[in-house]
């Protein structure tokens, strides 16, 4: 079985010859640029660059060795270096002093004090990096106080020539390799609007004025159905999975009611989703949601998701058996593997090889798992640590489970 038919097997809740295994593959699964840096040091790899993809969470782009490395299953279409990659990146300082470079999209400047700012295709600031800061900040959403009619907002499209550029990379990926692709998206309703209005704004919104949340989030349907015609239309015969992305829980509970998710959110999310089961049956749907979400599973699953990530275990009412029990006949989960808040950077990595293979026993049997840590390695986990999570996942794989 190779590493295509291994992810499909398992996003489909059937059980591969091993368990799947995910770093980098979207933009919560993978290591920011430092904890890489850092890696590929402690491995003695002098090869290659530091490529920062994602500025505002300072993410690495994951070179080949360590997709081999770490028996890697799955890649992102976009951000990945198995695709030649001849455009201009542009050098840039990560914050402890490492070299590297910034994907050619970000328009960034010193700020004059130690740090930088981030401009978006308008030529505005959205962000800054302070001076030792590890993240970009965003200064202030484009549509935020006074409020401005909803007809005012300037969503954009993709571009011919990103479409173009996409699509190129996708055909050469799944021609000229067996990952399985997954095609980052988005489709954001509830955090599109905390960007666009603020988070505060946005909850006040949803709180006092029905009526403009409602031509709001009929807006952006609209434009996440436009590009996504477009999305799919180039690339969508390629994919295996199309990320989505809604972040609706904090560490304690929810963000929202559950009431006012169905009223407010809910319909969009299936609106946007069945456009992909419609038009592209053989794409399974993949949705990225943080914090603690058990109170939305049921409707994940009347909305179409397929496959659930981070699988965040540390936040309220996210027990990884009570998970598994509940929704595994239903749902896939994507995640779950490593707990990045409380063991990874300060567990030896014997201690790491006993939680994974506790996942593994938990998330693993009868399929329906894809491993990977819950969210984004951090720069203080230390390259050891991160060795033992994929050595241990790699240990602890093979079906049937015997963790």
């Amino acid at each position: 079985m190779n590493s295509r038919e291994r992810v499909l097997t398992a996003v489909e809740r059937r059980q591969p010859d091993k368990v799947p295994i995910d770093c980098g593959a979207m933009r919560s699964t993978g290591m920011t640029a430092i904890a890489y840096a850092r890696l590929k040091k402690y491995l003695g790899i002098t090869s290659g660059k530091i490529r920062v993809y994602d500025f505002m969470q300072q993410l690495a782009e994951i070179e080949p060795e360590i997709l081999y490395l770490f028996a890697v299953d799955v890649v992102d279409i976009v951000n990945t270096s198995l695709y030649p990659d001849e455009r201009k990146w542009k050098p840039f300082t990560l914050p402890d002093g490492t070299p590297a470079e910034v994907t050619p999209d970000i328009d960034f400047e010193a700020d004059g004090v130690g740090g930088y700012l981030a401009r978006g295709p308008n030529g505005k600031i959205w962000g800054r990096m302070p001076q030792g800061c590890l993240y970009c900040e965003m200064i202030e959403p484009p549509f935020g106080e006074p409020r401005k009619p909803v007809e005012s907002f300037e969503l954009p499209l993709f571009s011919d020539e990103q479409l173009e550029w996409q699509r190129v990379r996708a055909k050469y990926l799944y021609e000229h390799t067996e990952y399985a692709l997954m095609g980052g998206f988005g489709g954001n309703i509830l955090e599109n609007g905390q960007w666009l209005r603020g988070w505060g704004n946005f909850m006040m919104d949803l709180a006092d004025d029905p009526a403009y949340v409602d031509a709001l989030v009929n807006r952006m349907v609209e434009w996440h159905l436009e590009n996504l015609s477009l999305y799919l239309d180039a690339v969508g015969d390629y994919l295996q999975l199309i990320q989505m992305g809604d972040d609706l829980g904090t560490q304690a509970g929810p963000q929202l009611s559950r009431d006012m998710y169905r009223r407010f959110i809910f319909p969009a999310h299936r609106q946007i989703y069945a456009y992909v089961h419609e038009h592209y049956p053989h794409i399974k749907l993949f949705l990225h949601s943080c914090g603690s979400v058990e109170t939305f599973m049921n409707d994940f699953v009347e909305e179409g998701v397929d496959v659930l990530n981070p699988v965040q275990t540390s936040a309220a009412n996210m027990e990884p058996n009570y998970l598994k029990k509940t929704y595994g006949n239903r749902l896939a989960f994507w995640g779950g593997g490593c707990d990045t808040q409380q063991v990874l950077p300060t567990a030896r990595p014997e201690e790491i090889r006993e939680h994974v293979r506790e996942r593994m026993r938990i998330f693993a049997p009868d399929g329906g798992y894809v491993f990977t840590t819950i969210h984004n390695i951090q720069a203080n986990v230390p390259p050891e640590n991160i060795i033992a999570v994929y050595e241990a996942a790699k240990e602890f794989r093979v079906y049937p489970i015997k963790a």
